[in-house]
């Protein structure tokens, strides 16, 4: 029985849970997998609750955390190496930087044969200075090196790393899309839609332009700011246009003031504003209880993974916008379920976002088109069975 020890930067909200839960929980029997994380951020929504309602169990590494930690990060990489030396794994599968990074030395100096590493994203762009950045390549390349697989999220993704930034031979890159469970998106999405349109004073016949993720300058939330106010001053209809944000994180309040400036009425969790034209919801963890309510979900980032709300927003039905970075190119169906956007460009998010406002039937056909793409390729049975031959290939299975 092959052995997987699989190890997560941390059991925050996004991709990387829902890929290890799924991975964990529905290999095939003959596989026996230890699943272990670090602990979310204060800002940040835990996603335990995705590894409990699987009933899949877990072990917590409260050392590990977001951000390089000198106090805690050797004390980390020393726990990984116990939890080797008692789990015995053949492989050593790791996903995202700070559990690839101590999850993968650690695995090296134990002489664990087969070590796996996830990109879910990277920092290779958007995040640091060019001198930090060179650094990063740099780790990135000695720790691929020890590696016998790494694995890309998306054919944009594989590019970056195997060719643009030059992390390993693209020949070792092995290209596997997330998958998630889908099947709750496409439930009660009338009674969702009005459920939540009535909460927060949002009449049936307004258009709701979404946005979820985390507050973090990543994010680039200013360029949504100026993409809707450029939709506002555009629109010519008497239809009233209002944003819903869902996320939290450093740099909320910072939003929230860029809409204030420009005279829109704000609602917040800490002050609630019923009919407001821009809602703060902060974290949501059914978001299948919100995406219904949008008319479409917009992303404006300036880097990307897979992101999983474009996922999931289009297995709802609901038409994406979003800057033309990372993996997003690979995670929507150009001018069928979505549009990409320049990054540097909110005026080409508000164009795309006017056209979904002005033509409900484009919108309702993106919608359609959008369910039916997600659920093809974005499905976690796929994502199972493809993990499962790389693993099995590696004992010539």
């Amino acid at each position: 029985m092959p052995r997987i020890l699989r190890i997560v930067n941390r059991f925050n909200i996004g991709g990387p849970t829902y890929n290890a839960a799924f991975l964990s929980k529905y290999l095939p029997g003959d596989f026996e997998t230890m699943l272990v994380g670090g602990v979310h951020e204060a800002d940040e929504e835990s996603s335990e609750f995705i590894l409990q309602n699987l009933n899949q169990e877990y072990h917590l590494l409260p050392e590990m955390r977001r951000a390089l930690r000198w106090e805690t990060d050797p004390k980390a990489y020393r726990r990984i190496r116990s939890l080797i030396r008692e789990f015995k794994p053949d492989i050593v599968h790791t996903h995202a930087s700070k559990a690839g990074a101590i999850g993968r030395i650690a695995a090296r100096s134990e002489g664990v044969k087969h070590i796996v590493h996830t990109f879910h994203g990277h920092v290779f762009h958007s995040y640091f200075g060019k001198f930090k950045t060179a650094v990063f390549k740099q780790i990135e390349r000695q720790l691929a090196a020890m590696s016998t697989c790494i694995i890309a999220i998306s054919e944009q993704q594989a590019l970056e790393i195997g060719e643009i930034h030059r992390i390993c031979p693209p020949a070792k890159i092995r290209i596997i899309p997330l998958g998630f469970d889908l099947n709750r998106f496409n439930e009660k999405k009338r009674e969702r839609r009005a459920a939540f349109r009535r909460q927060h004073g949002i009449d049936e016949n307004d258009f709701v332009v979404g946005h979820i993720g985390r507050f973090a300058p990543v994010k680039n939330h200013g360029y949504f700011v100026e993409a809707f106010l450029k939709l506002c001053e555009a629109a010519n209809t008497k239809t009233a246009l209002k944003a819903v944000l869902v996320g939290d994180g450093a740099l909320r309040r910072d939003t929230e003031a860029l809409f204030t400036a420009q005279g829109f009425s704000i609602s917040t969790p800490e002050a609630p504003l019923p009919g407001a034209q821009i809602i703060f919801t902060s974290w949501i963890r059914g978001v299948e209880e919100v995406l219904p309510a949008f008319d479409v979900l917009a992303l404006s980032s300036r880097n990307e993974g897979t992101p999983v709300s474009l996922v999931e927003a289009q297995a709802a039905g609901v038409p994406v916008v979003s800057t033309d970075v990372g993996g997003v190119r690979d995670t929507l169906l150009e001018a069928r379920s979505g549009f990409l956007c320049g990054v540097h460009s909110p005026e080409s998010m508000s164009r795309r976002l006017l056209s979904l406002l002005d033509e409900p039937e484009l919108r309702y056909r993106m919608g359609a088109a959008a369910s039916e793409y997600a659920f093809s390729r974005f499905h976690y049975q796929r994502m199972v069975s493809e993990h499962e031959a790389l693993y099995r290939s590696f004992y010539g299975n």
